[in-house]
């Protein structure tokens, strides 16, 4: 029996928790810390060799720091934004 997976719902959703949690982010982690969070989720991406460390802690670890950096913040806002206005437009789901 195969599965089928529902691409678009996942990543409908992925959009969802990614924008909640980096406002959650923004509002709770004082500044110098989320861009040193973020450098270490960037390092430890690239020793994603490892079986614990992963390659997805690249893109987690640039959305991360960006929040200290307005020009990077405003593109991923922006992004975001976009995604999350193509989900609520969308008819399924």
């Amino acid at each position: 029996m195969s599965r089928k997976f529902n691409w678009p719902r996942i990543r409908r959703i992925l959009v969802v928790v990614t924008y909640r949690g980096l406002r959650r982010g923004k509002r709770r982690i004082p500044p110098g810390l989320r861009l040193i969070v973020g450098l270490l989720l960037v390092f430890g991406g690239v020793l994603g060799f490892l079986p614990i460390l992963g390659f997805w802690m690249i893109p987690l670890g640039v959305a991360v720091a960006s929040l200290d950096i307005p020009p990077l913040y405003r593109v991923l806002n922006r992004r975001l934004r976009r995604l999350r206005h193509r989900r609520k437009h969308s008819g399924n789901c």
